[in-house]
């Protein structure tokens, strides 16, 4: 019997509070940068020790760093001073009976490859990159050796996911996916990756402060980066629009500034503020849904890079939201729920300390649904072997 508590959550639904904040840092983003390069680490060591060992080995890459460089921009385009640097850190298996794991250079061709797949105008060979990656601790790497199917806990945590998202939720992570599309960076290739949304919903409107960093080879001048700054915004506002019933207002790189030239415009050598103005660090991020939702609880743990198989700040932290989706799209009249696991460290990761379900009524009581839920929470839990895999192979986002 699994330690599952269900309880009605006595709370006004998100969407019918007078305010709501959401913001989403996007793809060139140097927070978005660590946690998506720190991840795909995780998941090439993964690839890795599976094709050679048949089993996931200790490993958890989420101590990383991006330090910004130096450019000069110029109208018609700028040159870069001094390279990004990006640390890699924490721990890794390295050797498993005698095999040796070039785990350097896993991380650093998995950065490479990330970079040129995701940044048009940045060029890999050009990074400085650090690997601070060491060998674990002589217990924590003793639980992928004890053999059990499901593996323990490393740590004792807690996480906690929910669902629905919100109207003006979905509305922040869809504009940055669409600012960030190929289709978008055809028609707009002097729009960069380093795409910030923040969304504020006031009753029923809500206003989009976009930042959006023009690439300076695409511009010759003051003046006609304020005309294609214009054409970006009216698209965006098309957009908008035509996803949401709320009324809607955007804005768009609002510390600009007309006369002052370089000095009062947002533009870019690379299309990331990474290459002179903002360091990065995985966890300052995006929360595993691709959001930073102020008005919900969240976790604490950053879940890029983490191992799939035993560490719950990754695990619990993703599957806490799939497990939310789950009764929501199952269990009829919940309007909200709000899932939240806790691990005690050593314990199989399918049985938490505890598994709790805080559900939102739309009609109806709890007792109807209650058996329905501890089901879901259930089912998710004895399948949690299928889901790691998923983690493990990067099937499932984290940022």
């Amino acid at each position: 019997m699994r330690n599952i508590e269900i309880e009605e959550l006595g709370a006004t639904p998100i969407t019918e509070r007078k305010i709501e904040v959401v913001e989403r840092k996007g793809l060139g983003h140097p927070d978005y940068i660590c946690d998506s390069i720190m991840n795909q680490v995780s998941v090439e060591l993964c690839k890795e020790y599976l094709k050679r060992f048949d089993a996931i080995m200790h490993h958890n890459i989420d101590k990383g760093m991006l330090v910004a460089g130096e450019v000069k921009i110029k109208f018609g385009g700028g040159v870069i001073l001094k390279p990004m640097r990006i640390i890699f850190g924490d721990r890794a298996t390295f050797e498993v009976e005698g095999e040796f794991i070039d785990v350097n250079t896993i991380a650093i061709d998995t950065a490479k490859k990330w970079i040129n797949d995701n940044l048009r105008f940045v060029n890999p060979e050009t990074i400085e990159y650090q690997v601070e990656i060491a060998r674990g601790s002589v217990e924590l790497t003793d639980i992928f050796r004890r053999k059990n199917a499901i593996l323990g806990a490393n740590d004792t945590s807690a996480a906690v996911g929910y669902a629905p998202m919100t109207p003006t939720e979905n509305l922040v992570l869809e504009t940055e996916r669409f600012l960030n599309s190929s289709d978008f960076k055809k028609k707009f290739p002097e729009s960069g990756e380093d795409i910030k949304v923040m969304g504020l919903r006031k009753r029923d409107t809500v206003q989009l402060i976009v930042a959006d960093p023009l690439v300076d080879r695409f511009i010759e001048s003051e003046e006609e980066y304020f005309r294609k700054k214009d054409e970006l915004l009216e698209e965006i506002k098309t957009y908008a629009a035509e996803r949401t019933e709320l009324e809607t207002s955007i804005s768009m790189n609002t510390l600009d500034r007309e006369g002052r030239g370089m000095g009062g415009i947002y533009v870019t050598v690379t299309g990331t503020s990474a290459e002179d103005a903002d360091s990065g660090q995985v966890g300052r991020g995006n929360r595993v849904n691709g959001i930073i939702p102020l008005n919900r609880p969240v976790s604490s743990e950053a879940a890029a890079g983490k191992n799939p198989v035993s560490h719950v700040g990754k695990i619990y932290n993703v599957l806490s939201y799939r497990i939310a989706s789950e009764i929501y799209a199952n269990v009829p009249d919940i309007r909200e729920v709000y899932v939240w696991l806790l691990s005690q460290i050593g314990e199989p990761i399918d049985q938490p300390k505890i598994a709790a379900a805080q559900v939102i009524m739309e009609r109806g009581s709890l007792n109807e649904v209650e058996k329905e839920v501890n089901e879901v929470i259930d089912r998710e839990l004895a399948n949690i072997q299928e889901f790691c895999m998923d983690l493990a192979y990067g099937k499932i986002p984290v940022c």
